[in-house]
């Protein structure tokens, strides 16, 4: 990131990005934070290695917009949860409420941006996961 916000912008490059551990569940995905240099939303560019899960969660006082950059977005979507996929350049918007879980079923890396407005303190509601799909014994 370069520009350190005296000129009203910060830019992010994607070679630039420093993707950190999430602060709770799986460890094996990583994100680069935007929240802090944001006021009236958050944000937060997650890379989601083949096999990784996000937290099943509903937000209770936020709407959330998913776009994916990189790879093919998979999102598990209300309820009972409905596999919705979204290939690079898709954007799906949620609206408070809505169950998600951002999982990653596929070959290849995903990197989704999510956006969600009103910033809220405190997370929404999160729920029991979805569990991954059983594999077919060889």
């Amino acid at each position: 990131m370069d520009e350190q916000g005296e000129t009203g912008y910060d830019v992010f490059r994607r070679d630039e990005m420093e993707f950190t551990a999430p602060s709770k569940g799986d460890q094996t995905r990583s994100l680069q934070r935007l929240s802090p240099w944001l006021t009236t939303t958050r944000a937060n560019i997650w890379r989601m290695p083949p096999g990784s899960r996000g937290r099943r969660h509903r937000e209770t006082e936020q709407e959330e917009l998913f776009v994916a950059l990189e790879g093919t977005m998979m999102l598990l979507l209300g309820e009972p949860p409905k596999k919705v996929e979204a290939p690079a350049g898709s954007v799906v918007i949620l609206r408070v409420g809505t169950p998600v879980q951002l999982v990653n079923e596929g070959d290849e890396d995903s990197v989704v941006l999510i956006v969600g407005a009103p910033p809220v303190p405190e997370p929404g509601e999160y729920l029991p996961d979805v569990p991954p799909p059983a594999s077919t014994p060889a």
